[in-house]
């Protein structure tokens, strides 16, 4: 299977996608030369790792009967000092809330998506250190 994207350049540094119709704006900060019109495009790569392995555990949970109220994850990425940067390390927070959340399936849902069904973070693992924790929040 393939996948083609495209993006076009909008002037100075912007660039503009339109990822299924919707439009994605990428931009430099105006120290280099941009107007600061969208986010970096480093920034994308943690928020697919986010989205990618979000949506798995939902989805598990969900089979699973879990009923979680709220679910935010969160990525902290680390860049190296030298050009050109890039993460050298990812750190994956899995935050619910709910009540009496059964701590061993949260588990599996995030191991599962971590270790199966995540394409990003199965790229990632390959590039860089990926390590990850779950946080639990009784309401």
């Amino acid at each position: 299977m393939k996948t083609t994207i495209d993006i076009d350049w909008i002037g100075k540094m912007a660039f503009e996608g339109k990822p299924n119709g919707h439009k994605i704006v990428f931009d430099a900060e105006g120290n280099v030369g941009g107007e600061d019109q969208g986010p970096r495009p480093k920034q994308f790569m943690l928020y697919a790792l986010a989205g990618c392995t979000g949506m798995d555990v939902v989805s598990i949970l969900k089979k699973m009967r879990v009923d979680i109220m709220k679910f935010t994850v969160s990525v902290d990425g680390y860049l190296t000092e030298e050009h050109p940067k890039h993460y050298y390390k990812m750190h994956v927070k899995y935050n619910f809330t709910g009540k009496d959340l059964p701590m061993d399936k949260l588990k599996k849902a995030v191991s599962l998506s971590e270790d199966r069904y995540c394409g990003v973070s199965e790229v990632y693992k390959k590039a860089l250190e990926l390590t990850s924790e779950i946080i639990v929040n009784e309401e």
